[in-house]
C-alpha cells in the first residue's frame, strides 16, 4: 500500500465516492448529491486543504482530507481532518490508521500544534481516533422537533 497525494483523475474518483463516505460517516443521516459533495470539497481545496490517498495495486482503497481550520473563539489556527474514508473491503486492516498517521505527520511538518476532527457519535472510527490520542474537546447536541 502506498499513501500519497492523488492525481487529478483520482480526485474525481474520490468526489464521485464522497456521498457514500458522508453517508457512512454520518451513520446514514446524510447523503449529499455528488454535486453538493463536489461543491463542499472544491471549496476546501481552494482554501488549501488536500487529500492523501491510500492506493493498493493501482486502486484507491481510502483517503483522508486534511487542512487548516480557525477556532471561532480564539482565532487560532489548527490542523483539521475533514474526512477519513476506507473502502469497506479494506476496513479493519490498518488503512485508516496509516492514513491518520501520515496526515498527522504532514500537519506537524506544516507546524500545526494541534489537530482536530469531528465525528458522529457511534461512528466506529472514534475508536481509532481515541487509540491515536484524540480526546473529546467539545460536544455537539441536537433536539429533534
Amino acid at each position: 500500500m502506498e499513501i500519497r497525494r492523488p492525481a487529478d483523475q483520482e480526485i474525481h474518483t474520490i468526489i464521485s465516492l464522497s456521498p457514500q463516505a458522508v453517508y457512512d460517516g454520518t451513520l446514514g443521516s446524510a447523503r449529499p448529491t455528488t454535486e453538493k459533495s463536489e461543491q463542499l470539497i472544491r471549496s476546501l481545496l481552494i482554501k488549501g486543504s488536500y487529500y492523501l490517498v491510500a492506493v493498493d495495486k493501482g486502486n484507491i482503497i481510502g483517503w483522508i482530507l486534511v487542512g487548516t481550520s480557525t477556532d471561532l473563539f480564539t482565532n487560532s489556527k489548527h490542523g483539521f481532518i475533514y474526512e477519513l474514508f476506507v473502502i469497506k473491503a479494506f476496513r479493519g486492516k490498518g488503512v485508516g490508521k496509516q492514513l491518520m498517521t501520515t496526515a498527522i505527520a504532514q500537519l506537524r511538518e506544516e507546524r500545526h500544534t494541534e489537530v482536530r476532527l469531528s465525528a458522529f457519535l457511534g461512528n466506529d472510527a472514534i475508536k481509532l481516533y481515541e487509540k491515536m490520542g484524540f480526546t473529546i474537546r467539545t460536544v455537539s447536541m441536537s433536539l429533534p422537533l
